[in-house]
Formats: C-alpha cells, structure tokens, sequence
C-alpha cells in the first residue's frame, strides 16, 4: 500500500509522516516530509531559503548518491542537519537510502536524550564518547572533538556530548544496517559526510571520502575554501595503520597506481577505496570501520556557506573552484545545481573515455544577505 495523498499535493508516507511534493524557485521538484513526533522538517529534494541541494546521475548505473536536510532538528528552532551519502557495491544505493533514513532520526532521538541530560546536569560537561573502534592502530580508543572550545554555551549541548551523540548514532545505524536482511550489504556500503549547525556552532561527523568545505573571506574580503573533513582513504598513514593491524591490505592495482584500496586479508578483493564506511561487512574484521570522524568549527561573521559533495564533484573540482561556483550562483536556491553541471562538464572534458561519476551537493548558506557577485574560475579541458 502507498502513501495517502491529500488534494493539495501533500501525503502521508508509510511511517506516518507528511509529505509534499511541489517546485522550488529555481523550478526543481521538492520532497518534503515532516516527521510524526519531533517537529524535524525533512528535505529530500530541492532548495529553501538556507540551503540548496540537487543530484544528478552518472553514466555508471542508477544513482547510488543520496542526500537529506533536517530543519528544527529534534525539534530546535534554526538547529540544520545536511547529510550527503555515495553508495558503492552491488546495492550501494539501497544502503545509502538506508542511512539517510535512519541515521538523522537517530541523532534527533539521541538529541534529546543529551538535552534533558544537560538541563538536569547543566553544569557538567558530560562525556559520552562510546566507541568500538576508531582511526588509532589501536582498534578501541575514543574520537576526538578537535579544537573543541574550553567554554560552550550552557544553552548547547556540551560538544562532548555531540561527540558521542554522532558516533553512537553512526554505531547503532551500521549495526540496524547489518541486521536487515532486505539489503546485502556484506560487499556494499556508503560513505557520510554529515553537519549540524546549531546557532554559530557547526558540528561535522566524516566517514570516507565524501567532502565538507567551508567559504569563508580573508582579510582583504576575498573568499577563501576551507576544508572542514579528512577524504578517510586507505592511504591516509593512520588509517592504513588500523587497517593492518587488523590484518587487511593496502594497496593500489594496476593500472591505478593513486588508488590504494583495502583487501581482505586472504583474498584479493573486494578492493574497497575509504578506509570507513557504512556496511561491507566483508571487511568490519579487517580496519574498515563506521565510526566518523567528529570535529568543530565556531562559525564567525567571516563564514558564507558549506559544501557538502560527494567525490563526483571533489575528483574534478577543487575547494577553491567549488567555493567560487557556489558564490557565482545568481540565486542560491541555483546553487547545487550550477556546481553539479560544472562538475558533469568538467567530467567529460577531462575523461572523455570515462564514465562521469554521480553527483550530488548540499550548500547549506550561513547569512540571509546574498553574496557579493563573484566571477567564478574558469573550467575549461585543458585545465
């Protein structure tokens, strides 16, 4: 049975959420679908006065990307949740879906846990880092917030807390992944990159090669990229660390020669290319691991927007053409989709015999005031 449809264009989906379908200003369809018990307002498609979002498939298969915004997250007022996934594998599209669905209702849940736990504890910074596995050669330490603040709003949750709140989040979504016996996700998975954004705090959870980049302006106002997340690759010296330890392989085929990948430890495959990710469970015993990355960032007058893109986009564009892009887009509601044609453009004028990876991108824009015109770089094949 499917959703219930209203004459205005709105449904009830499965779950008991309300659903509507209609166009944003840039003429894209939206989805929109608010959840039954906390408030949160869910985004599937299509742009809103803070964010812009759009995906487009490759010439590889069906699009194994997928992407989710979260407004009034958990039921806070102005609280964003941006999360962008690349499936991989045989159903890399069913696990990514998977994930977007699960992992936001999850981290809401796990919200307001915290949220009554710091009103009734309020003068505590309460660690709840709970970790099975992390980046170190030793497969059981904790993540840390990097440059977390010694003094966060009391109004906020302790970032502590959002640390453990995001990986524990990120633990029960692989392990709910792993149960569903609906997805074969032994030899598929996805990667998440993921944000909140609650006033001028801006959280960021990482797992794979997904990418979050931030614009912000220099001295003289010119804007400048910042990258806000490590692309987790089997070649990055602590995460090749883990995995050997854990007695996988490392190492690039032929023909690839920059592409290290992770083999199991007997045989030669699956040859997985990140070094964390949602589901191949082929490889959970061998240092692949689903725990995120977890950072910081106090977001200051300086900071225009975030990017969030999967490596479709990140494999042909670099931060500083992406920031531009963005910042050229004559409406923002425009501006994912503007960066995704550069990006498919760029695709088949630099690999003409290759296929052109799925992309998809969230920009998530930190003021209300339009940025000022900026003449984006120029893309061109012989670039």
């Amino acid at each position: 049975m499917g959703a219930c449809c209203t004459k205005d264009g709105r449904c009830r989906g499965f779950m008991g959420d309300l659903v509507e379908w209609k166009e944003d200003e840039a003429g894209e369809e939206i989805d929109i679908r608010r959840g039954s018990d906390a408030g949160d307002l869910i985004r599937l498609k299509g742009s809103s006065s803070f964010t812009s979002m759009y995906t487009q498939q490759g010439r590889k298969g069906i699009n194994q990307d997928a992407m989710t915004v979260w407004e009034d997250l958990s039921g806070e007022k102005e609280m964003f949740f941006c999360g962008v996934f690349d499936g991989h594998g045989p159903q890399g599209h069913r696990v990514a879906h998977h994930v977007r669905d699960n992992l936001p209702s999850k981290l809401s849940a796990a919200l307001k846990i915290s949220q009554r736990h710091q009103k009734k504890y309020s003068k505590l910074d309460v660690d709840v880092t709970d970790t099975d596995d992390d980046s170190s050669g030793n497969c059981n330490s904790r993540v840390d917030i990097k440059d977390r603040p010694r003094n966060p709003s009391s109004q906020n949750i302790s970032l502590a807390s959002w640390e453990g709140t995001f990986v524990k989040s990120f633990k029960e979504t692989d392990e709910e992944l792993c149960l569903n016996s609906s997805i074969d996700s032994f030899c598929s998975g996805t990667t998440a990159v993921t944000i909140v954004k609650q006033g001028h705090h801006l959280i960021i959870a990482n797992l794979g090669d997904s990418r979050a980049v931030l614009c912000t302006r220099g001295d003289n106002n010119q804007l400048l990229p910042i990258q806000l997340t490590v692309d987790l690759k089997p070649d990055v010296p602590s995460e090749a660390e883990r995995i050997m330890n854990c007695r996988g392989r490392v190492f690039a085929v032929e023909g690839q020669p920059d592409v290290y990948r992770i083999w199991m430890p007997d045989e030669d495959c699956p040859g997985l290319a990140m070094s964390r990710a949602f589901g191949d469970f082929c490889l959970k015993d061998c240092g692949l691991i689903s725990v995120p990355e977890v950072s910081y960032r106090n977001l200051t007058i300086k900071d225009e927007f975030v990017v969030l893109a999967t490596d479709g986009v990140w494999d042909v564009l670099t931060n500083d053409e992406v920031i531009k892009i963005v910042s050229s887009a004559k409406k923002p509601s425009m501006a994912a989709k503007l960066l995704v044609n550069h990006a498919v453009t760029t695709w088949r004028c630099k690999y003409p015999s290759s296929k052109v990876d799925d992309c998809t991108v969230i920009c998530l824009f930190l003021k209300t005031k339009p940025i000022s015109e900026v003449t984006p770089g120029s893309v061109n094949c012989s670039s």
